[in-house]
Order: structure tokens, then sequence, then C-alpha cells
């Protein structure tokens, strides 16, 4: 057989495992979703907690639109179930790619690629227990005299969901530090030298992403600063680990 034959016949392969991978992902991602289901108002309940702590005992959430109180649970349902999939579906990108990496790059990028997932969650956390409160504290005391604060729960849902992603994409700052690192795109002695500036950015980052009152600004900029400084404690060492173990 040819080897274009052979090539033809291994780009088929490849391609079929790809369709097989992403349909078990799917699939993973529909169990999950249709497990939530019957807990999609439950779901939501829990999310507007940190909203409805801080309302007067006659606010609530309302709902603009005739169909918002069935598809804002909707779509938190098929958040969280993403959520709960996520672990599975990176399971099967990491075993249609990892046969083509070498052992040394299996060993780097499987556990960036683990701590990447729970620093997410932990952002996430991180949000909701404690960013999401302080936001809604400092929103709830500033409403003027004579205005209700009721917000519509297709609006809340979206607030939420983009601090939530902010707060667990703002969490993978260390996993960036110790690519950059790895990679060679910067050293540690410029990663500390540039720290003035680093502090500078994540400030920005922070102001640009929480309400404008300096707490939420400072429970975000803190662990941003905090995670950067991880990152690069961690990089040192495994900087340092490279030469001992190639000799």
């Amino acid at each position: 057989m040819s080897d274009d034959a052979d090539t033809g016949l291994g780009l088929m392969g490849h391609l079929l495992e790809l369709r097989l991978r992403t349909m078990r992902a799917l699939l993973a991602l529909g169990v999950a979703f249709l497990g939530l289901l019957p807990f999609a108002n439950d779901l939501y309940a829990r999310l507007a907690a940190p909203l409805l702590a801080h309302l007067p005992d006659s606010g609530q959430l309302i709902a603009v639109d005739v169909a918002s109180p069935f598809f804002a649970p909707m779509k938190l349902t098929l958040f969280v179930a993403l959520l709960v999939a996520v672990p599975f579906m990176l399971y099967q990108a990491w075993a249609f790619v990892a046969p083509g990496l070498y052992r040394s790059e299996k060993r780097l990028a499987l556990p960036l690629l683990v701590a990447a997932v729970l620093l997410f969650y932990v952002g996430i956390a991180f949000a909701y227990f404690v960013l999401l409160p302080a936001m809604f504290a400092f929103l709830t005391a500033t409403v003027p005299e004579g205005v209700t604060m009721m917000p519509d729960i297709n609006a809340y849902l979206s607030f939420v969901l983009v601090m939530g992603l902010a707060a667990g994409l703002a969490f993978e700052m260390p996993i960036a530090v110790l690519v950059a690192l790895m990679l060679g795109w910067v050293t540690p002695a410029q990663l500390s030298e540039w720290r003035g500036y680093v502090i500078v950015v994540i400030a920005i980052l922070a102001a640009l992403l929480t309400p404008p009152d300096g707490l939420s600004m400072v429970l975000l900029m803190i662990p941003m600063w905090l995670l950067y400084e991880a990152g690069l404690l961690v990089g040192r060492l495994l900087l340092r680990a490279k030469p001992a173990e190639a000799a």
C-alpha cells in the first residue's frame, strides 16, 4: 500500500476518533443537563440567594419577558451541566491529543490542565461566596430613596454568569504565568522586575470587572496578585528542576 494510502487511512482514523470523542463529550453534557433539569428552579433560587439576602423583606426578582421564568432556569441549568461535564469533556480532548505528545510534554501538560480546571472552579466559588455578596451589599446600599431594586431574572442571570466567568478566568493567573515561563517567553527575573506594572494591570482589570466600590475591587485584586506570585514561585522551582533532571 502506498504512503498516500497509509496517510489517508491514518487521517480517516483520526477523524473517526475525533467524532467519537466529540459525541461522548456531548453525551456527557446531555446526561448532566437531563439529570439537573428537575432541579432547575432550585438552582436558580440558589443563584438568586446572594442578592435576595441584601434586598428588603419585600424585595424580589421580576420576569419582564413572558417566557423568562422558563428559559432563565434552563440557561442556568445548561451552564451548571457544562461545569459538571467539563472534566469528562476535557478527558476526551486529552485522550485524543495525548498520543501525539512527547513524554515530557505529557508530564507538564496534564498537571497544568488539571490545575486550570480546579482553579476555574475555585474562581467561580470565590465569586459566589465572596465577590457577589460584597457587590450586592454595596449596590443595594446605594439605591436612591424612592427607588425599589427589582432586577429582571434574565438580566440578573447574565450579570452573575459574567462575574463568575470573569472570576474563573482571573484565577487562571498562575497557569498563564507558568506557561509563559515554561515556553521561555519570559524569565522569573523579568516577571519579578515587572511586578509593579503587573499589580497596576491587575488593579485595572479588577476595577473593570467589579462595581465602582473599593471593596469588590480589592476582593478580586488580592487573589489575582497572590496567584501571580504563586505561579512565579512554582515556575522558579520547575525551571530549577529542569537542569538537574536533564543531568
